[in-house]
């Protein structure tokens, strides 16, 4: 059964860090699909869908965040799964 989830990245440094690209790349090796993007208020927000075992190991990497990121909290929100959804994208 897949689930799909909300998520919205609160911190001192989540843009211009990479996030987008480090989460594109989590989804994508863990065959998630979705979407990703910054926000206009300096955070980064998406949905992924899957299996919840998988979508629990992706939001603890997209809560750690890639190298130089800084999450400060990660808001989490169960959301309607999307039918027909191929792959997992950075949207602009």
């Amino acid at each position: 059964m897949s689930q799909r989830v909300y998520f919205l990245a609160h911190g001192g440094a989540v843009q211009g860090v990479g996030f987008r690209d480090f989460t594109n790349k989590r989804a994508t090796e863990y065959g998630l699909t979705g979407w990703v993007r910054n926000t206009p208020n300096n955070k980064v927000e998406g949905e992924a869908q899957g299996d919840p075992e998988t979508l629990k190991k992706f939001l603890k990497d997209v809560d750690y965040g890639p190298r130089h990121a800084k999450v400060v909290r990660l808001d989490k929100e169960d959301r309607d799964l999307v039918e027909g959804e191929a792959g997992f994208e950075v949207r602009y």
